[in-house]
């Protein structure tokens, strides 16, 4: 792990510092297999800032377009491309494509241990930033990004919101349903790591065992949505959807 030298931690909420000291050590680490010579190397950007509704993280959810993980919330991040200043470029650069997130109003952080995922044969840097200036959540391509959504960290240690996931194929991990998304997989196993990591862990009901949802299911309501008595919800400025014709839907006015 590898924090940006020049601003350290001042003036950083305490979880973040817990969990940039603690990123070394973070427990998922050792439960990944070692990577194959053919790994892809990617990045992805764990985006922490101040929202409306307290401190959040930022997530999007894939496409159903795509090829692979179609339907499935994640960080924004992918494959480094020639050029990047990897892995804290690749992982901005698809921040900004995915989400609209400008690098300028972005303090990265950290570089958490790299962790090898074998189904899509990926060897993975997770970058930790914070959101020293945020201005808008935005959709980027809506051939690869269906929404994006800035999800409380409130909602994410919510007991009642943690569950456990199992595939088809007999695997078994932790999962969250929050901005109504089913959000599993690694980025649930990442998330539960640096909740850990960060001291914002709470107990939650591990026996409570769920098959995988159909990809793409929303089975909450979504925050912005309208409820029975007309009355939009307070979050609406941090989900972002596309707009029917496809173009980039701005959702959070510039500052």
């Amino acid at each position: 792990m590898s924090a940006a030298p020049e601003e350290g931690t001042a003036g950083l909420p305490d979880y973040l510092e817990r969990l940039i000291d603690a990123a070394a050590d973070l427990p998922l680490r050792h439960r990944m297999p070692r990577p194959t010579s053919t790994a892809r190397r990617s990045a992805v950007l764990i985006l922490f800032g101040d929202g409306p509704a307290g401190p959040d993280v930022l997530l999007i959810e894939k496409s159903q377009h795509l090829r692979s993980h179609a339907g499935q919330p994640a960080f924004p991040g992918g494959g480094v491309d020639p050029g990047d200043d990897y892995p804290v470029g690749t992982a901005l650069r698809e921040a900004e494509e995915e989400a609209g997130i400008d690098p300028e109003g972005v303090r990265v952080l950290a570089t958490l241990p790299e962790l090898f995922l074998g189904p899509s044969d990926n060897l993975v840097v997770p970058v930790v930033a914070w959101w020293e200036d945020p201005r808008e959540v935005t959709v980027g391509d809506p051939h690869e990004v269906a929404r994006v959504a800035r999800v409380p960290l409130a909602d994410l240690v919510d007991p009642g919101n943690r569950f456990r996931i199992r595939h088809p194929s007999g695997f078994v991990g932790p999962a969250f349903g929050v901005a109504g998304m089913v959000v599993w997989g690694f980025t649930a196993a990442l998330l539960d790591a640096i909740l850990e990591a960060a001291g914002l862990a709470q107990p939650w009901d591990q026996r409570d065992v769920r098959p995988l949802p159909m990809p793409g299911v929303h089975f909450a309501r979504l925050p912005g949505s309208v409820d029975g008595d007309d009355q939009e919800d307070a979050a609406a400025p941090t989900v972002a959807d596309p707009a029917p014709d496809g173009s980039p839907t701005r959702t959070v006015p510039p500052r």
